[in-house]
């Protein structure tokens, strides 16, 4: 793996503000995600790796936003943001590093800006003002609000000129299987935090109340509600076999490693069945860095 000073320099990063802000926007990255920071690092291809981890930094940072806050503090906090959001892309100068490296990425790379309005409009609507899901039509229309445009401004960098759509339709079907995978191993700390991420009709389907699920109740119904989730984050995440043919050469080690980290998460969550319910299922530590270590060896040298 080359040092990161080489690596800005073979993807042209150069003048030392600009490499600065794109090391603070990695730093960023490495502080809140750093299994995603690392695979970067280890298996991308340099060229691309400072660009992604800006892409990567600035969609944290407008999730960071959604997240926090009263309702009315989320609303303020994203319209200021999409304010210098607009003005970085506008002039390529702000006063936030962050949105500096990626107003240049974006630049550099040619990324279409419809993909960061259209994450910005929908962490506005669909992210702040989450209340959950009535079924799988809502399920899917905070997809296509909020999740998928969330992952092309940080993937999409990878294309020149940005993804056609075959390409970005390939990354549909990746964050279809991302979220399911997400909302079943995260299931206690979103019901703690009074977030119910499964669709409400499916738990009338089973017969399955929300106080079911936040006592943890391990009855035959949630058994079987939960099931029924998994299998369809299963049938989700087969269907994004075909991704790592549209994507550049470059990334696909990547790719793959964080498919096979969501099947493993996947897997954990099948075998924890109702414990899914007392404790969030994470990735463990070993499992993941046996497959990042696989694919570090596998990975082509460059």
């Amino acid at each position: 793996m080359p040092s990161w000073r080489t690596t800005l320099t073979t993807a042209g990063i150069s003048g030392t503000r600009l490499r600065d802000d794109y090391t603070h926007a990695a730093r960023r990255v490495l502080r809140r995600e750093s299994a995603p920071y690392l695979a970067l690092r280890l298996l991308a291809a340099p060229p691309l790796v400072p660009a992604l981890a800006a892409g990567l930094a600035f969609m944290n940072l407008v999730d960071d936003v959604a997240e926090t806050g009263t309702p009315q503090q989320r609303a303020a906090g994203l319209t200021a943001l999409t304010e210098r959001v607009e003005a970085a892309l506008k002039t390529g100068d702000s006063p936030d590093p962050v949105l500096r490296a990626y107003a240049h990425a974006v630049e550099s790379r040619g990324l279409p800006g419809h993909w960061v309005s259209r994450f910005l409009a929908g962490a506005a609507t669909a992210e702040a003002a989450f209340d959950g899901f009535a079924d799988e039509a809502d399920f899917q229309a905070y997809l296509d609000a909020y999740a998928w445009p969330g992952v092309l401004v940080f993937t999409g960098l990878q294309y020149q000129g940005g993804p056609d759509p075959e390409q970005a339709a390939g990354w549909r079907r990746f964050v279809d299987a991302a979220q399911r995978v997400d909302f079943l191993a995260d299931l206690h700390g979103d019901l703690a935090d009074g977030r119910l991420c499964l669709p409400r009709a499916r738990l009338d389907e089973h017969s399955v109340t929300r106080a079911d699920l936040e006592a943890a109740r391990d009855t035959p119904a949630v058994r079987a509600l939960l099931a029924d989730e998994t299998r369809r984050a299963r049938a989700a995440l087969d269907a994004t076999h075909g991704l790592l043919d549209l994507a550049e050469p470059g990334l696909r080690p990547v790719i793959a490693t964080m498919a096979d980290l969501m099947a493993h998460q996947l897997s954990a969550v099948e075998r924890a069945g109702a414990g899914a319910l007392r404790r969030d299922v994470g990735y463990g530590i070993v499992a993941p860095l046996r497959i990042l270590l696989r694919a570090a060896r596998r990975r082509p040298a460059v």
